[in-house]
């Protein structure tokens, strides 16, 4: 199993960044797809979840209408479009797929810096 995420860096404030996550190893469509965030000194917090087939969608206060999660299951990836981005966005964003009896599985992160 296999969460590899991608597209992070360096971004002023107000700018945008679009993350990736690439999933091998298992049946992605019956996986629920997150991302979960961790700013330095602070524990990981739930950004977004997006049910298996997509249908449904949920975003932490902080960053709705700002952030928008997809996926592909056909190309098994989950994206995270990310806009008006502000210093507080700062963290490492990770990757989670879960699905009821089947388990948890994590990425390793990708690092969002917003800073002028």
């Amino acid at each position: 199993v296999q969460l590899v995420e991608s597209g992070g860096g360096l971004v002023q404030p107000g700018g945008s960044l679009r993350l990736s996550c690439a999933a091998s190893g298992f049946t992605f469509s019956l996986y629920t797809m997150s991302w979960y965030r961790q700013a330095p000194g602070k524990g990981r917090e739930l950004v977004a979840t997006i049910s298996s087939a997509g249908g449904s969608t949920n975003y932490a206060d902080s960053v709705k209408g700002r952030f928008t999660i997809s996926r592909d299951n056909a190309k098994s990836t989950v994206t995270l479009e990310m806009s008006s981005l502000k210093p507080e966005d700062t963290a490492v964003y990770y990757c989670n797929a879960r699905s009821v009896g089947r388990g948890s599985y994590w990425g390793k992160g990708t690092l969002v810096t917003v800073s002028s």
